[in-house]
């Protein structure tokens, strides 16, 4: 039996979330570093796709960015998936899950749907209204 060597998690995903996050909160890759004990240099490397994090690292942080891993994971069947998401997650991050498994949308459409939608959400929201 032989197996691919592609990796299953999507590191992408992976970066563009830690990423967004980090930016959301104001924190530095050092900051990010010292809450999730994944260094600083392995971060910048998952934030830009050249990094492909061992499964340590890919648990902690999705604990930090309160994921679940099975957001990251590659689909191998070109059957549609349901979207799976979970009731403490923002908003704009299960419509962008939405979008992203959308099959009538390519990739970059489906990226900037998603950050008009985000954009959009943030400006329109209510003041003081809590947050994720």
């Amino acid at each position: 039996m032989s197996f691919k060597t592609d990796s299953l998690i999507n590191t992408v995903e992976l970066g563009r979330a830690i990423k967004r996050r980090r930016e959301e909160l104001g924190l530095s890759l050092r900051d990010v570093a010292d809450k999730t004990n994944v260094s600083a240099s392995t971060l910048s490397r998952i934030e830009n796709g050249t990094g492909r994090p061992d499964a340590d690292n890919i648990a902690r942080l999705t604990q930090w960015l309160d994921m679940p891993v099975d957001r990251l994971m590659k689909k191998q069947s070109s059957d549609v998936e349901p979207v799976i998401y979970y009731p403490h997650e923002p908003v704009t991050d299960i419509v962008s899950a939405h979008l992203r498994a959308d099959k009538n949308l390519d990739s970059q459409t489906a990226e900037a749907l998603s950050e008009l939608f985000r954009v959009a959400y943030q400006q329109f929201s209510k003041p003081g209204a809590k947050r994720k």
